[in-house]
């Protein structure tokens, strides 16, 4: 077979990864904790509108609330990436401060 001869023909095989500048990951993940921001705010804002329609709606409660359940719990993992992204963003800040350092020569 042709591959066979010339190895594998994956997207990424034999290729180095691109590695991001400490400002671009700083960017990166400055982008991604604004995103998990928004998305934990609407998960929350999601779960208390299910709250609110299984008053509204007995006939239909349970369902509300299991709504209601899964939105909460997205918005609680959304904290955790709101976190992790911080983190990631600190490194980065601190891997640019550190770059800096080397490069005035102190």
């Amino acid at each position: 077979m042709e591959t066979e001869k010339h190895g594998h023909h994956h997207l990424f095989h034999g290729e180095k990864k691109h590695e991001k500048t400490p400002e671009q990951q700083l960017k990166h993940h400055k982008h991604m904790q604004r995103l998990a921001k928004v998305g934990t705010v609407t998960a929350g804002a999601y779960a208390l509108h299910e709250k609110h329609k299984a008053k509204k709606d007995p006939e239909n409660a349970h369902s509300h609330r299991i709504k209601e359940e899964i939105a909460a719990t997205v918005a609680v993992g959304g904290v955790v990436l709101v976190m992790h992204e911080h983190h990631e963003k600190k490194a980065a800040k601190k891997k640019i401060k550190e770059e800096k350092k080397k490069g005035n020569g102190h």
